[in-house]
C-alpha cells in the first residue's frame, strides 16, 4: 500500500497536525500524537465527508484525509494479500532463506511451483533474503549474482532494532551495485526493502 499522507488527527480530546501511513497491515499516525492501529484490532472503518474515522480498543481516530478517506477505508477492508503486494507473479522462480513466515510461505507455494525455501537458485526472478545483522547483509551481493537482469531481492528484516536498520540495508544494497526501489511490511514485526539492478546495467 504504501500510502502516506499530512492531515490533522483527532484521537481522544486530542487533535493535532502529524503524519500518517497506510501500511499494509496498520495505520502508522506520527507526530504529538503517535498511533500503531493494527488492521485486525479495528471494529470500525467509515469514510464520511473527507474524514476517516476508526474505531479500536484504544478509541476513535478521526483522519482528516479529504477525497483519500474512501480510499484509505476501502484498502483497510480489502487489503492486499501479501504475496501480491510484495509483486510475486504465477510460476515465477523464486528463492527464500532465512524467513519462517507460515503465512508467507504458504501464500508462495500457492502461487508459484517453482519456489527454493532454504537456498538461493540461480536465475530466480525474486529473492527474500531475511537477515538478523549487519553482518547478514554481505548475502545481498551473493544473492545479486543470482537474480534475472529484471529480478528483484527483498531484504526482510526484524522492525524496531537500531543495531539493523533500513539504512544499513540501503549501504548494503549500494555496496553490491544494487538500487532500493520499494519500502514495505512484511508482518507487524518484519520490514521488507525491495532492491533491483539499475536499468541502465540491465
Amino acid at each position: 500500500m504504501g500510502s502516506e499522507a499530512r492531515c490533522t488527527v483527532r484521537h481522544g480530546r486530542t487533535t493535532a497536525e502529524a503524519q500518517v501511513l497506510l501500511e499494509s497491515t496498520e495505520v502508522v499516525v506520527r507526530g504529538e500524537i503517535r498511533l500503531k492501529i493494527p488492521f485486525r484490532t479495528m471494529t470500525a472503518v467509515r469514510a464520511r465527508d473527507g474524514r476517516l474515522t476508526i474505531v479500536w480498543p484504544e478509541g476513535t481516530t478521526v483522519l482528516e484525509l479529504g477525497p483519500a478517506a474512501a480510499i484509505w477505508a476501502e484498502k483497510i477492508r480489502n487489503p492486499k494479500r501479501l504475496i501480491d503486494k510484495l509483486g510475486v507473479k504465477p510460476d515465477q522462480r523464486v528463492s527464500v532463506t532465512g524467513i519462517d513466515d507460515a503465512d508467507f510461505l504458504g501464500q508462495l507455494t500457492e502461487r508459484t511451483q517453482h519456489a527454493s525455501v532454504g537456498r538461493i537458485t540461480r536465475g530466480s526472478a525474486a529473492i527474500f533474503l531475511g537477515v538478523e545483522s549487519v553482518a547478514g547483509l554481505e548475502r545481498i551481493a551473493r544473492a545479486a549474482q543470482a537474480i534475472t537482469r529484471d529480478g528483484m531481492i527483498w531484504v526482510v528484516w526484524a522492525k524496531g532494532r537500531p543495531a539493523l536498520n533500513e539504512d544499513h540495508v540501503r549501504g548494503a544494497a549500494r555496496r553490491a551495485g544494487l538500487v532500493d526501489v520499494k519500502v514495505a511490511a512484511f508482518s507487524d514485526t518484519l520490514s521488507a526493502l525491495k532492491l533491483v539492478i539499475p536499468v541502465e546495467r540491465r
